[in-house]
């Protein structure tokens, strides 16, 4: 009988946001798949946990993933961890998830931490709608991306080095306009966690007075809709939006 993967998130920070499942899947898999090895360890240890370890990370996960695959048809449970937060999310586990369920293997997701979701909570920007763009591209690529979401409604979720930070909001504020609204997060979960809110313009200035440290994330405005001529409507009576039919 063919084992499963089990994906578990790890804090992005404080080790107490630990689930309890998350700590028992991982003290009951015969396997766990680390981004790197070293890291994942001051967390298994802490939590006393002694399953085998190995290191599954980008630069080998295409060889490693066809060996893995192997393993849980014999009957392996295996577990997936990433350095911090939730496997595939601009870490390590999209192409590993992809080739065990081409297999027809079982895949079981456990919700838990990831950086983007406090960030724009926390930001005081529209989140009922987001669009999660992660790392941008460094060079190719990069600058017709961000001419593509110029005009993009939704707030937007990126993340950033904190050595190219200053340069990036820089970009952002050319791109989208210097008096965008923005919020960089910064450490979340973390003893130092910063919201800092600001214009995209402002955010550039204060960052180049501050040196950022930790991992950031940027959440930026989505662009302001114009009101369409047969669109909402004022009620004389009400002050509220009404629909034309």
């Amino acid at each position: 009988m063919p084992g499963k993967l089990y994906i578990v998130p790890t804090p992005v920070g404080n080790l107490e946001d630990m689930t309890y499942r998350a700590v028992k899947v991982l003290k009951e898999a015969d396997l766990i798949l680390a981004e790197d090895t070293r890291t994942s360890s001051v967390l298994l240890n802490h939590y006393d946990i002694h399953a085998k370890l190995q290191s599954h990370h980008k630069f080998n996960e295409h060889q490693t993933s066809a060996l893995i695959k192997e393993k849980i048809l014999a009957g392996l449970n295996v577990a997936l961890v990433s350095d911090a937060g939730t496997p595939g999310i601009s870490d390590p586990g999209f192409f590993l998830v992809r080739t065990c369920a081409e297999e027809g293997i079982e895949v079981q997701t456990l919700p838990g931490p990831t950086a983007c979701i406090p960030a724009i909570v926390s930001s005081g920007l529209p989140c009922d709608r987001f669009c999660f763009e992660g790392f941008l591209p460094q060079k190719k690529g990069r600058q017709s991306l961000l001419d593509t979401l110029a005009n993009e409604p939704r707030t937007m979720v990126f993340y950033e080095s904190p050595y190219r930070l200053v340069k990036t909001l820089e970009q952002f504020a050319e791109v989208f306009g210097p008096d965008r609204e923005c919020s960089v997060a910064r450490e979340i979960s973390k003893l130092h966690e910063e919201h800092h809110r600001d214009t995209l313009s402002g955010a550039a200035a204060w960052y180049r007075e501050h040196e950022p440290k930790g991992e950031i994330v940027i959440i930026v405005a989505g662009a302001p809709q114009k009101e369409k001529k047969n669109g909402p409507h004022k009620n004389k009576y009400k002050d509220i939006e009404c629909q034309d039919e």
